[in-house]
């Protein structure tokens, strides 16, 4: 049924966004109908296909290396009182800075290659796996540590043993939302500097009036985002206590 829902609403769009154009009698480089689109992209579609490789490379990256960073501090957060005095005002501060104001000096001190689009994608993700993470290990069952403490077990025991598995659910919906928000900090680093991915194929189609092609990137790139963030779904289904 949740396939079925997914399939209904997105041939729903595609009604609205057909009618949008053959009621307002848009021009093509304003608004190309649905037919336009798919015809761009199975022309394009090898052209899209080495640009969205690209981009695939930079998005797993970011998500694999923002995600290992989150939870080395979370766990560096909830083991030490001082970290959070010290680091958790920085995180905090991180988020009020606007990440366009980031890419830039990113891609001056990283170059136009790829390590400034993982840079990016992991600026964006580190936040919400962190946050997420330590919130679940903040929030431990007090009846557990009071049975731990009881037994006198050991506080890197009570971490390892008991903490980190209490706050795993709270991991995978950080993971989920990371899906989500990795494709975007690469693209923005792509429409910074870059001379490929999708971002960048998106900025050339605009700059040539080619609104079909970009389009055609634009959901490209969204049908990406939508499955990358389906196989992290299922990937922490186990970690979140979830039934398949």
């Amino acid at each position: 049924m949740r396939y079925l829902s997914a399939l209904a609403a997105t041939v729903f769009a595609i009604a609205i966004w057909q009618g949008i154009v053959s009621v307002a009698g848009l021009p093509k480089f304003i608004l190309p109908g649905p037919a336009v689109v798919a015809e761009t992209w199975w022309q394009s579609r090898w052209l899209i296909a080495t640009h969205t490789w690209t981009t695939a490379i930079e998005v797993l990256i970011g998500l694999a290396c923002g995600t290992a960073l989150g939870v080395i501090t979370a766990l560096q957060l909830a083991s030490s009182r001082a970290a959070r005095v010290l680091v958790q005002p920085m995180l905090v501060f991180t988020q009020a800075l606007p990440v366009f104001a980031l890419a830039p000096l990113l891609t001056l001190w990283l170059g136009y290659g790829l390590w400034s689009k993982v840079a990016m994608a992991v600026l964006i993700i580190y936040f919400p796996i962190t946050s997420s993470f330590f919130d679940g290990l903040m929030r431990t069952p007090p009846g557990y540590l009071d049975l731990a403490r009881t037994m006198q077990v050991s506080k890197r025991s009570i971490l390892w043993h008991i903490r980190i598995p209490a706050a795993l659910p709270s991991l995978a919906s950080g993971m989920r939302l990371a899906a989500v928000y990795a494709p975007i900090g690469a693209v923005i680093g792509e429409w910074v500097g870059s001379s490929q991915g999708l971002g960048y194929l998106m900025l050339l189609a605009n700059g040539r009036a080619k609104t079909d092609l970009m389009f055609a990137a634009m959901l490209t790139l969204g049908v990406f985002s939508i499955l990358l963030h389906m196989a992290v779904r299922r990937a922490t289904a186990r970690m979140a206590g979830e039934v398949r």
